[in-house]
C-alpha cells in the first residue's frame, strides 16, 4: 500500500458520522466544550500548564502482513517525537518564522508506554494482533476484536493507539472527547507512525500522531473546517485561515485578509507535510490542558 502524497485526516468525517449515528454524541460534545471554556475562564487550565502531565499509552499494532508488524523501535521513535513536540523541544522549531517564535508553547504533556496493563500485569505497552483485514477505514472496526481489530484498554486510563493499514488514502484520525468509550483513542497509518522502520516520506517524522492527539485533546484544524474564512478553531492566537495548507508552503501564505504574516501553516493542526509543522500556541496548549483537567482528567495522575 502506497503512502498518501498529501495529508488526509479523517477527524471530521468521523465526527460527523458519530453526530448522526451515536445517540447523545452532539450533546456530549457541547458539554465538553462548555467545560473546557469554564476551566479556561476559571484559570484551572493555566495552572495545569505549570506542571508536567504524563499520559500512559498503549500501542495496538494490527497487521495483515509481516511488514505491517512494526518494530518496538519504530513505536518508541514515535513516543520520542511526541515528547519533543509537546514540550516544544523539537529541534526543527528553529524553522518557525521569527514573527511567531514568541508563540511557541510548551504543553508540559509527556507520553510513556504503559508498564502495567488493565489487570495489573507487566507490559511493554505494545500489543500485536494478526488480522485478515487488508485495510481499515473510518468505521472504527480496527478497535473491535469482533471484526478483525483489537479492543481498547480502559480508555479513561490509557491513550490507546491503533497502528494499522488504512484505506482511502488516510493517514489517521483521533476521537474528540465526548465520544463512546469503546472507540476512544487514535488511529494511525503504520507508514506514518514514528521515524524509522516502515515510516515513509513525507510523513516520516511522527507528526501525524502529534496532529491526531491534538484532536484527541479537543483541538480543531486551524482553518475551522469551513474553507471559506468563516471557520474557527476556537483558539484566539491562531490566525484565521481559508483552507488547509499542504506540502511545504513558502512563508508567508496569506488568506482571509490575515496579512502580513498569513496562515500559521507550520502549526501541528494544519495539513502540511511532517517536515513543515513545528508548533502549538499558548491558546492551543490552554485548550488541551483544560481537556486534561476536565473531560480527560483520568488520563493523568
Amino acid at each position: 500500500m502506497s503512502v498518501p502524497k498529501s495529508r488526509t485526516c479523517a477527524q471530521m468525517p468521523v465526527h460527523y458520522l458519530m453526530a448522526e449515528t451515536v445517540s447523545g454524541y452532539r450533546e456530549q460534545r457541547l458539554k465538553v466544550d462548555e467545560e473546557c471554556l469554564r476551566l479556561i475562564g476559571a484559570g484551572t487550565a493555566a495552572r495545569a500548564m505549570n506542571r508536567q502531565l504524563t499520559i500512559k499509552c498503549v500501542v495496538h499494532v494490527v497487521y495483515c502482513t509481516d511488514d505491517e508488524n512494526i518494530s518496538d523501535a519504530q513505536v518508541k521513535s514515535q513516543i520520542k517525537v511526541l515528547n519533543q513536540d509537546f514540550s516544544a523541544s523539537n529541534p526543527d522549531r528553529k524553522n518557525i518564522p521569527g514573527v511567531w517564535q514568541g508563540l511557541v508553547a510548551d504543553a508540559k504533556i509527556a507520553f510513556e508506554l504503559a508498564k502495567t496493563d488493565p489487570s495489573g500485569k507487566r507490559t511493554s505497552g505494545i500489543t500485536r494482533t494478526k488480522t485478515a483485514v487488508k485495510s481499515f477505514g473510518v468505521d472504527d472496526s480496527v478497535k473491535s476484536s469482533k471484526v478483525g481489530g483489537v479492543d481498547p484498554w480502559t480508555t479513561t486510563k490509557y491513550l490507546n493507539f491503533w497502528v494499522c493499514a488504512l484505506g482511502q488514502g488516510l493517514l489517521g484520525y483521533g476521537q474528540f472527547p465526548g465520544g463512546p468509550a469503546k472507540t476512544d483513542g487514535v488511529v494511525i497509518l503504520n507508514q506514518a507512525f514514528g521515524t524509522t522502520g516502515t515510516a515513509a516520506a513525507p510523513f516520516d517524522r511522527g507528526r501525524t500522531a502529534t496532529h491526531e492527539i491534538g484532536h484527541f485533546l479537543n483541538l480543531r484544524h486551524i482553518w475551522g473546517d469551513r474553507n471559506d474564512c468563516t471557520g474557527s478553531d476556537r483558539v484566539s492566537d491562531t490566525p484565521a485561515a481559508k483552507e488547509p495548507n499542504g506540502g511545504v508552503p513558502t512563508f508567508p501564505h496569506i488568506s482571509c485578509n490575515n496579512g502580513p504574516n498569513g496562515d500559521m501553516f507550520m502549526n501541528y493542526m494544519d495539513y502540511v507535510d511532517d517536515a513543515a509543522m513545528f508548533m502549538f500556541t499558548p491558546g492551543q496548549v490552554e485548550r488541551m490542558n483544560a481537556t486534561l483537567a476536565g473531560p480527560r482528567k483520568g488520563l493523568v495522575g
